[in-house]
């Protein structure tokens, strides 16, 4: 990468830095953390486990965008899409991301597709049921620890001019990766609003240990995994609430009626058979729960909703079936078709909300 496109996205991820101390830091960690490839030219040392390094580049084989009713779809890379859009665009964030990063680069995928498993842990069949596969975020390296802190400081630096002041931001996350995930968007300045409980048992945890299980019979090597937490962001307000409401439509959460708010635990079962039949992938999360977080990021019910991590679609859904207006971006083209059938199909199920 040239030092200038270095300089740029420095200045992009961080504010105005003198490019004498990007030239200077970047010859003061070479080799230990960069390459120089070329006279201006240096390249990230990725085996040191030194954060995550996009991939820069047109890619030429995206294909064209997709509509259903308000929801519109993209085929693109989330981080380019992102840097395309004008600032003050995007109303609320509600996304289930890739917080384990390494379960979904294409050596995983293709592993999982084919029932390999790999870092993916595919459940035994009970009572004829096939479970849906989990990653195996206990495998996570170091390296690969500090790749995921890199990613979501990046992504969270990005979407932050792109924000509209007071815009919600909820990340589906893991209780065993949560701290780094919201640790990296809180210093990227994204301002932390608590976490959404998502009350659901799942079938995470709870194994006695590998190859001694009979043993020690009566232990659990994890607690058995009962709740999912999303971490709740915003972009800071321009002045008071009530002034940022009136001007942006945006600063805090759509109350269920006008006696109840919205709460930060909800009860959840998991995906059914038939939504994961229509929209199959591995973190599909079920339309009961997801519209009424959907509904809940837009106060006033008005504006865009961002799912920069796509997937199947099924955030698109929901905004489409309460009324919204959304956008999604999903890198992976076999997703992408997944999601260009399933939306409709996903918006048009009836689904009790608990409301």
């Amino acid at each position: 990468m040239a030092v200038k496109a270095i300089e740029e996205e420095v200045v992009r991820l961080i504010g105005p830095t003198p490019k004498s101390s990007i030239r200077s830091y970047l010859r003061l960690n070479t080799p230990e953390t960069f390459v120089r490839e070329d006279h201006g030219l240096y390249g990230l040392r990725t085996e040191n486990g030194n954060g995550y390094q996009r991939e820069f580049g047109a890619i030429e084989d995206w294909e064209e965008p997709v509509t259903c009713g308000r929801a519109t779809l993209h085929h693109a890379d989330c981080f380019d899409w992102i840097e395309s859009q004008p600032a003050t665009s995007i109303h609320a964030i509600v996304t289930d991301p890739p917080y384990g990063l390494h379960e979904y680069t294409p050596e995983q995928q293709a592993k999982l597709r084919a029932g390999q498993g790999g870092v993916w842990r595919i459940p035994p069949s009970f009572d004829g049921h096939e479970r849906s596969p989990l990653p195996r975020f206990t495998t996570l390296t170091t390296a690969q620890l500090e790749e995921l802190r890199s990613f979501f400081y990046q992504w969270a630096r990005l979407i932050l001019p792109k924000l509209v002041p007071g815009a919600n931001v909820l990340v589906a996350c893991n209780p065993l990766l949560s701290h780094i995930v919201a640790g990296a968007m809180s210093d990227a300045g994204l301002e932390r609003r608590g976490e959404i409980i998502r009350l659901v048992m799942t079938m995470r945890g709870g194994d006695r240990p590998k190859h001694a299980h009979e043993e020690f019979s009566d232990v659990s090597v994890m607690p058995r995994s009962m709740w999912e937490p999303w971490l709740a962001y915003r972009k800071p307000p321009e002045g008071r609430i009530q002034d940022n409401l009136r001007k942006w439509r945006t600063g805090g959460f759509r109350r269920l009626s006008a006696e109840r708010p919205f709460g930060d635990v909800i009860e959840s079962a998991p995906t059914r058979s038939t939504e994961r039949a229509l929209a199959p992938h591995p973190s599909l999360k079920p339309q009961a729960f997801l519209r009424q977080v959907v509904r809940a990021a837009l106060p006033l019910g008005e504006g865009v909703i961002l799912d920069p991590f796509a997937g199947a679609g099924s955030t698109l859904a929901a905004a489409e079936a309460v009324g919204y207006e959304s956008v999604g971006v999903e890198k992976d083209a076999k997703y992408f078709a997944v999601a260009r059938k399933a939306i409709p199909k996903l918006a048009a199920l009836r689904v009790a909300t608990g409301d």
